[in-house]
């Protein structure tokens, strides 16, 4: 189920497109093997930037927004996507209950939120959408696009081990809400329910530095099997771990040791470019401010946040009428369901660290198309995008076991 999707990205197939597309049938094996024993994400987002010489994921959100943006043509292949997760999940489950972000929602989010609706109520669940916001006292009416009839937001109440929304008691939650400021009690230990995605996923508990170092081992993994460097399919990175006066120095430090390790795969591949990092938070949502580096002696304490992390920046060559763009491609459970470029205005740099999101345009899906045997005379451009961003879900997944309470527990009591 990965969509051949229509892009203007054109001109000759690199190297690494070469060998990923002869790789298919490897590749299709080594993920299926990986889903029977790890579970995905139930949905997630994935920011792709395609450098022409490196292709790989530099951020993957777990509580997805935005999914208004694809095109409506891809509703099929979400609500098949969803009645898969909703099987394994709930093979019975009639009521989902959709727990946005705190306050009440701005249009756009509005618009996400009444298309993940359609989603999951063409896989049969009543939906309907609730808040953890304790500055909520009372049902919020939210205009949907294309629904006649307002919605309620209704705000949440514990009752004993179940989650409620007035009188609605759903089988299942799908959590839209970031956690950042922790996991609200109200959340814990709700053994009658299914809660998604998990509390660690939450970015309390997240960092960025775990998430890249499984990412690291997952295209290791893969480039071994199909003989690609893993630094083709992966940005390096760094996260200083001196905290106190010395966070400064620590960190202009691990920048010298990452610039330098990025010029030798430079020099190894005839690579002419200025290498350069993102200074970024490594806790935190993707709102939170993003630094590019070409020289560490530039890195001020000012722009270092609480937890800093140094990763490689990877431009991206994908254009629409001469502006950098972006591929964002959305998955549920493991499955892609649809993308979107994020294109930015013609100034902004092609790291698109610090450019305003100025247009999306939805990547359409061909009729009929193939993974492996596309349309005679063609070539699947973006199967390599979707490799990239199942290998982020195989990423995810190992994350969150790994911060999983109660798989902690059960290696521990293997060991």
């Amino acid at each position: 189920m990965v969509p051949n999707l229509i892009t203007a990205l054109t001109g000759p197939l690199s190297e690494l497109e070469e060998r990923i597309l002869e790789a298919a049938p490897i590749i299709e094996r080594w993920l299926r093997m990986e889903w029977m024993e790890h579970t995905p994400p139930i949905y997630a987002t994935t920011r792709i930037h395609n450098a022409g010489f490196k292709l790989c994921a530099l951020d993957v959100d777990l509580f997805p927004r935005g999914w208004q943006r694809l095109s409506a043509d891809t509703i099929s292949q979400a609500v098949l996507a969803a009645q898969s997760v909703i099987e394994k999940l709930c093979p019975e489950a009639r009521r989902l209950l959709i727990v946005p972000e705190n306050g009440v929602p701005d249009a756009d989010e509005c618009a996400s939120l009444a298309r993940l609706k359609t989603i999951f109520q063409m896989t049969g669940l009543d939906v309907r959408y609730g808040s953890i916001d304790p500055a909520l006292s009372r049902s919020v009416e939210l205009r949907l696009p294309g629904e006649a009839a307002p919605a309620q937001l209704v705000p949440v109440e514990r009752e004993r081990t179940r989650l409620m929304a007035g009188s609605f008691d759903p089988c299942t939650i799908l959590l839209g809400n970031e956690l950042r400021a922790g996991s609200p009690g109200i959340l814990e230990e709700l053994p009658g329910q299914y809660l998604q995605p998990p509390l660690q996923a939450g970015w309390s508990v997240r960092r960025r530095s775990r998430h890249r170092s499984y990412y690291m081992d997952a295209a290791k993994r893969l480039g071994k099997l199909i003989g690609v460097d893993p630094w083709l399919l992966a940005p390096l990175y760094e996260a200083p771990e001196d905290k106190g006066a010395g966070a400064l120095e620590a960190t202009r430090g691990a920048a010298d040791a990452l610039l330098a390790k990025i010029r030798r795969k430079y020099r190894t591949y005839h690579i002419m470019e200025r290498p350069c990092l993102l200074l970024a938070s490594d806790a935190g949502p993707r709102s939170a401010p993003v630094h590019t580096i070409y020289d560490a002696r530039h890195i001020t304490a000012a722009m270092l946040p609480a937890h800093p992390l140094l990763q490689e920046g990877v431009p991206t060559r994908e254009r629409i009428a001469n502006d950098a763009a972006e591929p964002w491609v959305y998955s549920i459970d493991r499955y892609i369901v649809g993308a979107y470029y994020c294109q930015h205005s013609g100034d902004s740099n092609e790291m698109c660290s610090v450019a305003t999101h100025s247009r999306f345009v939805p990547m359409n899906m061909a009729e009929n198309a193939s993974i492996l045997r596309p349309a005679a005379g063609e070539t699947n451009r973006f199967y390599m995008h979707g490799v990239i961003a199942r290998l982020a879900l195989v990423a995810a997944s190992y994350e969150l076991e790994a911060t999983d309470p109660e798989w902690q527990a059960m290696q521990q009591d293997d060991d």
